[in-house]
């Protein structure tokens, strides 16, 4: 059995596309009602370039801060102009839906004594308001952040932390994440994988794909329970 279980955070844990999403039902933009899921998107794939380009040019920032830039180009390139819209997203930012079956999973973690942390590129400040919002908080033993070594996924020094938390070897470890690329960056340094695959997306071309693909978090429990028979 696993001595830790570490989930990536968003869009693994917490749904990003959720800030847009009720911004545009809240009615208080109406520009926003038709194109929030092409924000969200582009919101969401400039986040993640502008950590690796990042880590690749040695410019480290806090992922807060990726975060509205990614905001930023994607408001610009969709023709939406209007700095109260701007504040409001990055509000419900801080304070993203968790997905549905998370508590659940969670429950199901705790009931065979398996701590479930999170291993993120947020830094910590977000991630504490996130998964405060949230009511997760005090279910995860801890909340590792990349903040600690200046650099994003995929970098193996990322995955080090949670070996490095738990004291555990990489191969004790069940790493769960929603995006097929930290999936695999992750089996790459050792730990064993679990990609939640919500979006049906085909496999990346990567060395180490994951050792198990799922549609959600629901999978974790009936992998753990198919480990203890």
């Amino acid at each position: 059995m696993y001595k830790a279980v570490l989930f990536d955070a968003y869009g693994t844990l917490l749904d990003v596309d959720s800030a847009a999403a009720n911004l545009a039902a809240s009615g208080a933009y109406p520009s926003l009602g038709e194109v929030w899921p092409d924000l969200a998107a582009l919101w969401r794939s400039r986040q993640l370039n502008y950590s690796w380009l990042r880590s690749l040019s040695g410019t480290y920032q806090p992922f807060w801060e990726i975060t509205k830039d990614a905001l930023d180009f994607a408001m610009e390139t969709l023709g939406l102009d209007d700095q109260s819209m701007r504040n409001d997203l990055l509000s419900l930012y801080e304070k993203l839906d968790a997905y549905d079956e998370v508590s659940v999973m969670l429950d199901a973690l705790e009931k065979v004594g398996i701590p479930a942390a999170v291993l993120s590129n947020g830094n910590k400040e977000m991630l504490e308001k996130a998964f405060s919002a949230a009511g997760l908080l005090s279910r995860l033993s801890a909340l590792l952040s990349v903040e600690d070594v200046g650099v994003f996924k995929p970098a193996p020094e990322v995955y080090e932390l949670g070996s490095t938390y738990f004291d555990a070897k990489p191969s004790d470890i069940l790493f769960v994440s929603s995006n097929g690329w930290d999936a695999a960056a992750a089996g790459l340094f050792g730990f064993h994988t679990i990609w939640a695959n919500r979006s049906g997306a085909a496999v990346e071309r990567l060395p180490n794909p994951p050792d198990h693909i799922a549609f959600d978090l629901t999978y974790v429990e009936s992998h753990l329970s198919e480990l203890s028979r």
